[in-house]
């Protein structure tokens, strides 16, 4: 008898996202696994129940029925108490966890006796980028905050020149230069605004310009030796931070967006931006904080709210992808369908190489238990 596995749909509110596309059904059937469907699980991503049926899918009607003596199951965010419950021993969870917010999911897991992995801890090597779950979405991540920069801006974006005059470009500022600060930064320049980035990491500054903006940074000789080795930033000097920050606040002043993106795992996200620099703004002004789910870059920021700071508006997005939901399931889709290919033998069957260092680095529970050596303390 060969391996079932179950998507189904999602319980955190405003999740739009599902775990599988028609594609990856197709590919998984013709792999030999049964594939059970939740039904409704597509919709927010506009995909409907008989896409699923036609790629070899069957269509269930309740989570219950989906995950009942399920081998593997596919969430996009971590599954609820019943869903737990439903599941059988042994069974094997994948999604984006959270899992150092959300210890009471990896505990109820574990309690099960899942053997559960977070995608958010795949390794960033070669080999994986295939399963880079945190690339696929911050690349939409980055992409949409400009498209909402935009619809909450109240002018346009690119220079207009007019018989009746000429509209100034918008001036964007991007903090953070990671995969969503980059991509951010080039669609802010496709839609003409004039656009500055600044990041902790010298090596940034070259993929800054190379996308026509321009790289602020007080560039001493501290700056350019601020890199690890191993490509992390390295903590600066109190001399150099107040040289920066002052270079930042007078630069902020001057925009007419900034976006933020800077996320550190496990723990409160950096303030980038402070009440007076927001209160240095001009009304009108928009600042668009990726990072609002681990108390945002942006003082007075609040996650899924539209704060009012005497005209300049701080807007703070908690699952920003969801807003573009039919593409940031097909990418995750496809993060899933590489990473469930290491748990699986060509015929199909259940044959994970425990020592492989990508499954290594992503499994958070096992055989009762809390394994992951970041997250001991949580059980």
């Amino acid at each position: 008898m060969g391996l079932t596995l179950a998507i189904t749909s999602e319980t955190a509110p405003g999740e739009t996202r599902v775990a599988a596309t028609p594609d990856t059904v197709k590919k998984w059937v013709a792999a030999g696994l049964a594939v059970r469907l939740q039904t409704g699980a597509g919709l927010g991503a506009s995909l409907p129940d008989d896409a699923f049926t036609a790629a070899g899918a069957t269509v269930v009607t309740t989570a219950g029925d989906a995950l009942k003596d399920a081998d593997i199951v596919l969430k996009v965010r971590g599954p609820s108490v019943d869903e737990i419950k439903a599941l059988k021993p042994g069974a094997i969870v994948i999604a984006t966890l959270d899992p150092y917010r959300e210890k009471a999911t990896l505990e109820a897991l574990a309690t099960q006796g899942a053997s559960a992995y977070a995608m958010e801890f795949v390794p960033r090597i070669t080999r994986a980028q295939v399963m880079d779950v945190l690339s696929s979405q911050a690349n939409l991540a980055g992409y949409r905050a400009v498209i909402e920069a935009a619809n909450a801006y109240g002018r346009a974006f690119p220079m207009m020149m007019t018989a009746a005059g000429t509209v100034a470009p918008a001036k964007v500022f991007v903090m953070g230069v990671g995969v969503a600060g980059l991509q951010a930064i080039a669609t802010a320049r496709r839609l003409g605004a004039v656009v500055t980035a600044t990041d902790v990491r010298p090596a940034t500054k070259e993929q800054v310009e190379s996308l026509g903006a321009k790289f602020l940074a007080v560039e001493d000789e501290e700056f350019k030796n601020a890199q690890t080795a191993g490509g992390y930033a390295k903590e600066m000097s109190a001399e150099y931070k107040a040289k920066q920050a002052a270079l930042v606040s007078s630069h902020i002043a001057k925009q007419d967006i900034v976006i933020t993106t800077a996320l550190i795992p496990g723990r409160p996200a950096p303030v980038l931006v402070t009440r007076e620099q927001v209160a240095s703004m001009k009304p009108g002004s928009v600042l668009i904080d990726l990072a609002a789910p681990q108390g945002g870059n942006v003082e007075g920021c609040k996650a899924d709210e539209i704060v009012d700071a005497n005209g300049v508006r701080i807007i703070g997005f908690s699952n920003i992808v969801a807003s573009i939901a039919a593409d940031a399931s097909a990418l995750y889709a496809k993060n899933l369908q590489a990473f469930v290919g290491l748990l699986i033998n060509k015929d199909g069957e259940l044959a994970p190489d425990l020592e492989d260092e990508i499954l290594k680095a992503a499994l958070v529970t096992q055989g009762g238990a809390i394994v992951h050596p970041n997250l001991k303390s949580a059980s």
